[in-house]
């Protein structure tokens, strides 16, 4: 895991109680941090994770810089046609979090 290198970088999930999937890519490294749901992500590589998230929220550290963010609900309708997909949300250079790895 690439957890040596700085990554200030967050990226959150949080699921809206339908099931979904999520792909989320950057230019720099990323990491899971934690899950408070019941399904958990896959590292897909240094660069890209994915999973499926219904309820609770997923956490991502990451380096660089956002590439991409792809979410689909259970019928596979993207984000900005169905208001059931995940919420993202990105926080650029998060100092002072205690890193859990």
């Amino acid at each position: 895991m690439p957890s040596e290198r700085t990554m200030t970088n967050i990226v959150t999930v949080i699921g809206r109680g339908v099931p979904s999937n999520y792909e989320i890519s950057v230019d720099g490294d990323i990491e899971p941090i934690e899950a408070d749901s019941l399904e958990k992500p896959t590292v897909v590589s240094e660069h890209a994770v994915e999973g499926t998230i219904e309820t609770g929220v997923q956490r991502f550290r990451f380096s660089g810089e956002l590439a991409n963010v792809h979410v689909l609900d259970w019928n596979g309708t993207a984000a900005s046609e169905s208001p059931s997909t995940p919420e993202v949300h990105i926080d650029y250079n998060v100092s002072g979090r205690k890193n859990n790895s």
